[in-house]
């Protein structure tokens, strides 16, 4: 017999195999799983533009939050505007123009082996690196000057990395406001960072001391410097509080934006 002649031979004997039979049984769910796979993956597709719109919004209104002008009438483009995002080089607390605002993404550039940089010590739970430039955020008063910072922070909490926002005022020292706008916690219990009554108590909150000592602290109890360097820890979240803690010690550090923040207080930031 041809091959040919074999090769119709097997199709007519699939062809009429009950409908039940393990072959045909087999062929249909395969066939199901290829076209889903297909279906799902040219949606993914097509969709990738508007879901990356969707976080950047999402991102934008985190920070016109963190820095209380959000205002849900007016659209977020607009009530963004306000905004002068600069790439903030952290070594030296000063803008860089190495790299386009419009396309820069911090936490892809954390792939870029030449804009990373090895930590010695690793409180927030990085990783071991961090990238070496961000991308903050500066808005002004009608005059023109700078009225807050807005600055991206990160760290590990318990389950987590949380990925927020710290404002402050122009005097780099007083804080207007921290919200988180991805994070993994548990509902309830570290998922509390995002109570508006706990991200209530940050506002007014000072980072450093008259000597300059970086005394903010997340905890139960205030530390020596006093209650306006305290925020009370979540209540049952003893290992995010911990974590935020951290996080924020971190970033406003010499590691993170203290260079940025001396530079503020002393007027240099144009």
């Amino acid at each position: 017999m041809s091959d040919a002649n074999q090769q119709k031979g097997l199709i007519r004997r699939f062809l009429d195999a009950p409908p039940d039979s393990v072959g045909k049984t087999v062929f249909v769910a395969v066939t199901l799983c290829l076209v889903a796979s297909m279906i799902v993956s040219a949606a993914a597709v097509a969709l990738r533009p508007v879901q990356e719109e969707n976080k950047l919004r999402d991102k934008r209104i985190n920070v016109l939050q963190v820095a209380g002008v959000y205002d849900e009438n007016v659209p977020v483009a607009e009530a963004f505007a306000a905004f002068e995002p600069h790439v903030l080089d952290l070594s030296s607390g000063e803008y860089t123009d190495q790299f386009d605002i419009e396309t820069f993404d911090a936490l892809a550039a954390s792939d870029d082996p030449a804009i990373v940089r090895a930590l010695d010590e690793d409180p927030a739970g990085l990783g071991g690196t961090m990238q070496a430039y961000r991308m903050v955020y500066v808005l002004r008063d009608d005059a023109g000057a700078v009225d807050k910072v807005v600055l991206p922070i990160e760290g590990y909490g318990l389950w987590s990395t949380l990925y927020g926002f710290i404002a402050l005022e122009e005097n780099g020292n007083d804080i207007f406001g921290l919200q988180f706008y991805q994070h993994g916690e548990t509902p309830g219990l570290g998922a509390e960072v995002d109570n508006p009554r706990w991200k209530a108590l940050w506002n007014g909150k000072k980072l450093f001391t008259e000597d300059g000592q970086l005394a903010i602290t997340v905890a139960k109890a205030a530390p020596p410097a006093g209650q306006a360097y305290h925020v009370d820890a979540l209540a049952g979240a003893t290992l995010t509080s911990v974590g935020v803690d951290n996080l924020v010690k971190f970033w406003m550090g010499e590691a993170g934006y203290r260079a940025f923040l001396e530079r503020l207080k002393a007027g240099e930031i144009d």
